[in-house]
């Protein structure tokens, strides 16, 4: 097998095995090609093996492999070696590849000059690279130079970005911020014996003082600057060298990684890299504007791209099994009571959700557990949202020539980049979503937390392989893409929801659907109704709606709209409960609310809602 400079295979592909080792679970998933397409034939998963007693994370990695090899009927491994390329038609693979966030992922802490310029272009460049940030120092971060360095001391980070200074202006605060770091001799999370990976990203002309304060205390490496002149950022340079140095330094010094890089046919990524890679390809193959989730057990990845601008951000701290404690403690337990449609007392709920994070492999046994496990989702769905929209923003500390128009609108540098009205599509990801005993679940999860405005599509990733294609589209951007569209993307259907409120049984909005077959289904929408319209996947309707005077669908308040909408396996929903959401404060009219909302869309059949 040979590959290109580019990282492209030249020898075909036909047979290809992933796996991605999350934080508490690690999936595999067989990929072959049928005729002239590539399509996912067989998943194992087991649990990820990077703790004690095993320590080695391939431990997970050939478990959830043997269990494709039984399902399969294909020979794969060898004992403890992966058979490639293949031998014949039931033997072996043509390429093995992976991604990883085991072990807590990558953790990295950044270094600015002025917080919210170069500090948050710092953060922007190590988070699309797949990062978690665990701190961000700047010069003007308000902390004593003693605090700075004791903070750079306790954190342990896998690897340093310091940034700062536009190219060619004053060096001192770059070097004071060198000096601190310097003096803070800053040792690695795993490794005893090996140097910090530190990439110096700032002003260029700052590179041979930090050199001689740095060269023998971390293994630096110097790259462009990330903010070479104030209107612009140029992260790119910055992302490439963080990938190679987690390949190089972190990934060597987890437990067991060295053997996976060597079963490996290609680089590992870390797992939100390779999601966002995908993200970003189907975003620029359709021209969508969309917002992209992966929820998973220790933290939320959000992804987006608006008017082609991609931008992550990971919520280390919201997750639904390791840091499940977290989300409550961010949310309160009010915004998350508020989601359950029934009568709990506090202390049932702690204990559920410390059981939780004690046992993270564990799946809800009961109605009353898969609801409460709901109701944690959404909170953190939507906070990790709110943490996205603030670091999704255009450039801070530039003046932006303005218009007249753009006095009228008050624009000022610093804006999010999220604009709700715009969005096309949502896409959800990791196991709460992937998972959910039902799609509708999912669907409504997602419209709860991020209150789309407008007319916005929603799917979701089947089974959760979003990240194995980011890894695979690097190599051979057909088979991703096939595999994509054709068993990765569930579209779960189109949410139509007026802007404005009312009181409840008002009318808010009256509309007329017409189906593919010529028939019109007329009707009004009132304030509090959530109504399910069936409509198929291959399926696309025509709706005008004419809100009331006070509600608006993205043309202004009153004006009458009609757009066409993609059907999906849940259909058309009609949210009539007015943006933003406001759920009733008193528990029994909250929990009748919630009733009624969840019986109109069968959400858990067979139950009281």
């Amino acid at each position: 097998m040979t590959i290109h400079a580019s990282g492209k295979i030249a020898q075909p592909l036909n047979v290809i095995v992933a796996t991605d080792c999350g934080s508490t679970t690690t999936k595999a998933i067989l990929i072959e090609k049928v005729g002239n397409e590539y399509r996912q034939t067989y998943r194992g998963e087991a649990p990820t093996t990077v703790e004690a007693p095993f320590e080695d994370v391939t431990r997970g990695v050939l478990n959830a492999i043997a269990e494709i090899e039984e399902l399969s009927g294909r020979k794969i491994l060898d004992g403890d070696k992966i058979i490639t390329p293949c031998r014949d038609a039931k033997t072996g693979v043509d390429i093995y590849i992976s991604t990883s966030s085991a072990g807590g992922g990558l953790q990295m802490m950044v270094t600015g000059v002025v917080q919210n310029m170069t500090g948050e272009s710092a953060q922007r460049a190590a988070l699309g690279a797949g990062a978690i940030v665990i701190d961000v120092l700047a010069s003007n971060d308000g902390r004593l130079p003693h605090e700075k360095i004791e903070r750079i001391r306790t954190m342990r980070p896998d690897m340093i970005l310091m940034s700062g200074g536009t190219d060619g202006g004053a060096v001192t605060h770059v070097v004071e911020m060198a000096e601190y770091i310097s003096a803070a001799e800053p040792r690695p999370r795993f490794g005893a014996t090996y140097k910090l990976p530190l990439i110096y990203a700032g002003n260029k002309d700052a590179q041979p003082q930090v050199k001689k304060i740095l060269g023998e205390k971390a293994a630096l490496v110097l790259t462009d600057n990330i903010r070479p002149v104030l209107e612009r950022e140029n992260l790119t340079p910055a992302r490439d060298k963080i990938h190679d140095l987690f390949l190089e330094h972190v990934m060597q010094q987890a437990p067991g990684y060295k053997k996976l890089i060597e079963m490996a046919g290609a680089p590992i990524m870390p797992t939100p890299a390779a999601v966002g890679v995908i993200m970003e390809t189907i975003a620029k193959r359709e021209h969508l504007n969309l917002i992209g989730v992966d929820i998973g057990g220790a933290t939320t990845d959000v992804f987006s791209v608006f008017d082609g601008l991609f931008n992550r951000t990971v919520s280390a701290n919201l997750g639904m099994s390791y840091s499940i404690s977290n989300v409550l403690a961010e949310a309160g337990l009010a915004n998350i009571m508020r989601w359950v449609p029934f009568t709990l007392d506090e202390q049932t709920l702690r204990n559920r959700i410390k059981n939780k994070m004690v046992r993270p492999t564990t799946i809800p046994q009961t109605l009353d557990e898969l609801q409460i496990e709901h109701a944690i989702a959404r909170e953190a769905l939507r906070l990790a949202l709110i943490h996205h929209k603030s670091l999704a923003t255009a450039l801070k500390g530039i003046q932006q020539e303005r218009t007249i128009s753009d006095v009228f609108e008050q624009q000022q540098s610093g804006k999010t980049l999220i604009n709700m009205l715009k969005l096309d599509l949502i896409v959800g990801s990791g196991g709460i979503l992937s998972h959910a005993p039902r799609r509708v679940q999912s669907m409504l999860m997602m419209v709860d937390a991020y209150e789309p405005l407008g007319v916005t599509r929603l799917s979701v990733d089947s089974i959760f392989m979003m990240p194995h294609l980011g890894v695979l589209s690097t190599i051979n951007e057909q088979a991703a893409t096939d595999v994509f569209v054709r068993d990765c993307m569930v579209y779960l259907g189109t949410c139509v929801a007026p802007i404005g409120q009312g009181k409840e049984g008002e009318r808010c909005a009256d509309y007329a659907i017409t189906f593919p077959d010529g028939r019109v289904d007329k009707g009004q929408l009132s304030f509090g109704d959530l109504r399910l319209v069936p409509l198929a996947s291959d399926q696309k309707a025509s709706i005008t709606i004419q809100p009331a005077k006070q509600v608006n669908l993205g043309a202004g308040a009153g004006v009458s709209v009609t757009r066409e909408v993609q059907g999906g396996v849940v259909g058309l929903l009609l949210d009539g409960r007015g943006r933003p959401l406001q759920l009733p404060t008193e528990h029994d009219a909250r929990v009748a609310m919630l009733t009624k909302w969840f019986s109109a869309v069968g959400l858990y059949p067979g139950s009281d809602v």
